[in-house]
């Protein structure tokens, strides 16, 4: 079997993150990291029809979605979310998010969080 890597890397968004009142009330930016694992044979034998590979831009664009739209009081939340929309596709065998919040701490360049699943 040939495993699929996709990488998204460094997808820079705003979302509301926090429960401080003023991080409920501004958004912030975050920076996401995103690792997706499937089986790629029928991909790579069958290079010509698209419907074999993992579409990760229809991928990206619910993360987007979900993370532009939510309200978040936890980074373990955010992160739980990417990581379900991630895994929901039948063809997912791993996958792995790393969520960066930029700017949380004052004498840090961020505060990140990450998780990852394994299909059982």
């Amino acid at each position: 079997m040939q495993n699929a890597i996709i990488n998204i890397t460094n997808l820079r968004l705003r979302t509301y993150i926090g429960f401080n009142q003023e991080e409920r009330e501004k958004k912030q930016d975050v920076v996401l990291n995103i690792e997706i694992h499937y089986p790629a044979d029928s991909a790579c034998i069958n290079g010509d029809v698209v419907e074999h590979a993992l579409n990760y831009k229809t991928i990206t664009k619910a993360v987007i979605s979900q993370v532009e739209t939510g309200h978040f009081l936890l980074l373990e939340k955010l992160v739980a979310d990417i990581l379900e929309i991630c895994h929901e596709h039948e063809s997912v065998t791993y996958a792995k998010v790393r969520v960066d919040k930029p700017h949380a701490l004052r004498f840090a360049d961020s505060v990140s969080l990450t998780l990852d699943w394994r299909k059982s």
